[in-house]
C-alpha cells in the first residue's frame, strides 16, 4: 500500500532484491556519464541539459519499475501465477478504445503470450536502460513512445484509468526521442563528441541516427 512519494522511494531504494542492487548500479553508471560529459564538453553545462538528464533518468526509472511486477518466467510476482502482466493483457481486451485491437491482443497475443510476453519484458528492460544511461536514446524513447501509445489505447476504457497519464507518458517519450535527451549528460552526448562526431561510414551515420 503506498504511504508518500518520499517514504516509498526511499522504501523501493534499499528493498533487499536483486532488482535493487541492478538499480543501483545503473543509477551510478548514468551518473558517472552524466560527469564525464560535464567535464568533457563546457557545452553540457547547462540547466537545460540537467533538466533534460534529470527527467530522463526519472522516466527510465520508471519504466524499470514497471517491469518488476512481470518477471519471467511466469511474468508475475503472485505466488499463485496469478495477475501481472497477463492481467493488464485481458483488461486491454475488455477497455481497449478500438475494438481491432482488442481482437488482436485476445487472438493473438494472449492465446501466444509466452511468446509475445518475453518481448514486452524485455522492451522495458531497454527502455529504462536507455533513458538511464542516456545511451542510443532515440530507439529507446521511440520504444517508449509506442509502448504508451499502446497502453493509451488499450486501457482508454479503462473506469479506473485516468486516460490523460498515457497521454502524458507518449508525449515525454516522444520529446526525449526528438529532442535526443540521450545527448544531454548522456552516453549519446559522449558518442556525439569528437572524435565519434567526425567519423563516417554506415556505422557512423548509424550511430547518429539513433542517437
Amino acid at each position: 500500500m503506498r504511504t508518500n512519494p518520499f517514504k516509498d522511494a526511499f522504501l523501493f531504494l534499499l528493498e533487499p532484491k536483486w532488482s535493487t542492487a541492478v538499480f543501483w548500479v545503473l543509477l551510478v553508471a548514468g551518473a558517472t556519464v552524466a560527469v564525464v560529459a560535464w567535464r568533457r564538453d563546457p557545452a553540457q553545462r547547462t540547466l537545460q541539459h540537467l533538466w533534460t538528464f534529470a527527467t530522463r533518468v526519472l522516466i527510465g526509472a520508471m519504466w524499470w519499475q514497471q517491469s518488476l511486477w512481470k518477471p519471467p518466467p511466469t511474468y508475475t510476482t503472485n505466488a499463485d501465477g496469478t495477475g501481472g502482466l497477463r492481467y493488464w493483457m485481458e483488461e486491454m481486451v475488455k477497455h481497449s478504445a478500438f475494438s481491432a485491437q482488442a481482437t488482436f491482443v485476445k487472438d493473438v497475443v494472449l492465446s501466444h503470450f509466452h511468446f509475445f510476453a518475453p518481448q514486452v519484458y524485455f522492451t522495458e528492460v531497454a527502455i529504462a536502460l536507455s533513458l538511464i544511461l542516456g545511451a542510443f536514446t532515440r530507439v529507446g524513447a521511440t520504444l517508449g513512445f509506442l509502448m504508451a501509445v499502446n497502453l493509451s489505447l488499450g486501457l482508454y476504457r479503462a473506469p479506473y484509468e485516468w486516460p490523460w497519464t498515457y497521454v502524458f507518458l507518449v508525449v515525454v517519450n516522444g520529446t526525449f526521442a526528438v529532442f535526443r535527451a540521450g545527448r544531454s549528460l548522456g552516453v549519446d552526448a559522449l558518442l556525439a563528441h569528437r572524435p565519434f562526431r567526425e567519423a563516417h561510414g554506415l556505422k557512423a551515420r548509424l550511430v547518429a541516427l539513433a542517437t
